[in-house]
């Protein structure tokens, strides 16, 4: 299998699980060495309490045909932030891709719940851990990735620059956060494009990441049972398909054309010609607003 991302180095901060782990493993797949971070550990669980290590995603990124190396990162914490980056600068020399996928605010929001009402150490949390973490790693990583003309910075979020703009998302303190994050590609792009380098917001469409799966009662192996009680999860998506997003972009020489923009797994996987794990190209976010938010039943023909 070819590897075209075999001398590269790549730091996914905030890849225990979900779209963090899905990046990791296919950049190890393109032949990357791979930094993963995040805080759940074979030793010790985050807040979320949930079983994916950290340790887990680095076997899986060697698995699949990288180089996969844990390090335990609090990305609120400038210290173990600048550690971190100096261990890569020690063993490596070089950074290539930075994905900024800190995220850790699952259970800190309330759906359509105003700002006055909803929990505000919560919301306060959320903004930290899903701003504040991506500013700290930007801060601390980037001279070391500029030290090379090409390098990569994605941000991860949650929906298109386009479909958020219109649309309200989940609560005051989740539509600020995710709205944040691609503010902040644009603005890398702006201070990278010149030199040398490209900065992207990235988001996924409607994942299946183990707390979905978890939510919904199901497995990868038998997702499709949640139909009957979630019609429009028919066009859900792996991990792996964003994965396979990053991965053409670390891969593509002409990869500054996106600098600054906003893009989605789906539109990336019709310009590159990926697909997900199974053969299919889910355009989530087309789908949301022709066929989810115009109210029509759910059918992904010509979605997938």
């Amino acid at each position: 299998m070819a590897q075209p991302l075999k001398d590269k180095v790549a730091l996914v901060a905030g890849a225990t699980r979900g779209a963090g782990r899905g990046i990791a493993v296919e950049l190890g797949a393109a032949g990357a060495t791979v930094y993963v971070t995040g805080r759940s550990t074979r030793a010790g669980r985050s807040e979320y309490d949930r079983p994916e290590t950290l340790e887990d995603t680095a076997d899986l990124v060697t698995a699949a045909g990288g180089h996969g190396i844990a390090v335990p990162t609090d990305h609120l914490d400038p210290a173990q932030v600048r550690t971190l980056v100096d261990r890569v600068a020690d063993e490596q020399g070089r950074l290539d891709v930075l994905v900024n996928d800190i995220w850790g605010g699952e259970h800190l929001f309330a759906w359509d719940a105003p700002v006055w009402e909803h929990d505000l150490d919560k919301g306060l949390r959320l903004l930290r851990l899903a701003v504040e973490t991506h500013a700290i790693t930007s801060h601390h990583a980037l001279p070391l990735l500029l030290r090379r003309p090409g390098g990569l910075v994605v941000e991860m979020t949650d929906g298109t620059d386009a479909y958020n703009r219109e649309n309200y998302r989940v609560s005051f303190f989740y539509d600020l956060a995710k709205t944040s994050v691609l503010r902040m590609a644009f603005a890398l792009g702006h201070e990278l494009g010149p030199r040398g380098a490209t900065a992207v917001a990235l988001t996924p469409g409607w994942m299946r990441s183990e707390i979905m799966l978890d939510t919904f009662g199901v497995r990868e192996e038998n997702w499709r049972d949640a139909l009957d009680q979630v019609p429009h999860f028919a066009i859900s998506e792996t991990p792996r398909y964003v994965g396979r997003a990053v991965a053409a972009l670390a891969a593509d020489p002409e990869v500054s054309r996106w600098n600054g923009r906003s893009l989605d797994a789906g539109s990336l996987a019709r310009t590159y010609g990926f697909t997900d794990l199974d053969g299919s190209r889910p355009d989530a976010w087309r789908y949301l607003v022709e066929v989810q938010d115009a109210g029509k039943p759910a059918d992904v023909t010509g979605y997938r």
